[in-house]
């Protein structure tokens, strides 16, 4: 096993990774599987819009740190009113851009200027080979639309590097029959695609693995911020329990140096974790437990609840920090 990390203990000035509540709680479909807008659920979320004042802020003070910056937590990107100035300072600002859509709302513009700027890489949440199962999976049967935006976005990169573009199966009861399928035939478009569990009450539901527990990752490499600039021990706190402190008020330097950050550290380095509610049940350290082996031209990085197939011909823009 290989780390994503090379010391755990090591903490940079700034996170390796960025997600940013640019449009909070924002989500044109609830489906089923989702941790946060799924049924009733998205009643909770906190909902609200980040100023281009107080983004521009952020972007200030990370200016030029190659950080990989995603202009969403659990929200749409698409959604977002003038997407486009957003992610154009964020370029401006030397920041890789990394967005995951379910791709509804891609349209030939969105695909070009993606290309143009270009952003680092792009996700598509597709999850099924049918309309049946996606239907189970996503609430809606438009599987052709969700398809067609994939290939806008390959058509207009065309040989180009950038942006690295992927797909992603969030693996349930409802279309695990599907899986193999899936990654046979997107294979042969794609760049890379993404297979996860699903995540529920705190857990990656049916995961299975025989390590030991170590100190989370995420403590060290990946900030969350929500619209209003509080951060969270993590974006899994996505209903806002926790608040490590505010960016607008101390900044993203003091707060991922601060006290209440190395507070929560300590007490993993130290295996406290039941001392962190959230923390108590949760199995997404895991996803830093990482296996690499290559097999017919696809380089597979798999942890127990995560696995990246990436095509070893499309390798250019690949980067380990996001697989």
């Amino acid at each position: 096993m290989e780390s994503l990390y090379d010391n755990i203990f090591q903490i940079s000035d700034f996170p390796k990774r960025i997600l940013l509540g640019l449009n909070d709680g924002s989500c044109n479909l609830k489906c089923p599987i989702c941790y946060v807008h799924g049924n009733s659920k998205s009643e909770k979320v906190l909902k609200g819009k980040m100023s281009f004042e107080n983004a521009s802020y952020i972007f200030n003070e990370v200016k030029n740190t190659g950080i990989f910056v995603s202009p969403v937590l659990w929200s749409e990107p698409l959604l977002i009113e003038k997407l486009f100035n957003y992610l154009l300072l964020m370029k401006k600002s030397g920041l890789n851009i990394f967005i995951n859509t379910n791709g509804l709302n891609l349209s030939k513009e969105m695909a070009k200027y993606f290309v143009l700027i270009p952003i680092h890489s792009i996700f598509i949440s597709i999850d099924a080979t049918t309309p049946d199962t996606l239907k189970k999976v996503r609430g809606i049967d438009n599987l052709d639309k969700i398809k067609n935006s994939v290939f806008m976005l390959l058509q207009e990169r065309k040989e180009l590097l950038s942006p690295r573009i992927g797909v992603s199966f969030v693996e349930s009861s409802f279309n695990s029959h599907e899986r193999s399928d899936f990654i046979s035939f997107w294979l042969e478009h794609v760049d890379v695609v993404r297979v996860n569990y699903v995540y529920e009450d705190n857990r990656i539901k049916n995961l299975k693995y025989s390590e030991k527990r170590v100190t989370c990752g995420a403590l060290y490499d990946t900030m969350a911020i929500n619209h209003k600039g509080d951060v969270p021990i993590c974006c899994l706190d996505s209903f806002n329990k926790t608040n490590m402190g505010n960016v607008f008020e101390e900044g993203v330097k003091n707060v991922w140096n601060g006290e209440k950050f190395q507070e929560m550290r300590k007490l993993h380095e130290t295996g406290q974790y039941k001392k962190i509610p959230l923390c108590a049940r949760c199995d997404v350290w895991t996803n830093y437990l990482i296996k690499e082996t290559v097999s017919n031209g696809v380089l597979i990085r798999e942890s127990p609840i995560m696995t990246y197939y990436n095509r070893l011909d499309r390798m250019n823009t690949w980067h380990s920090r996001i697989r």
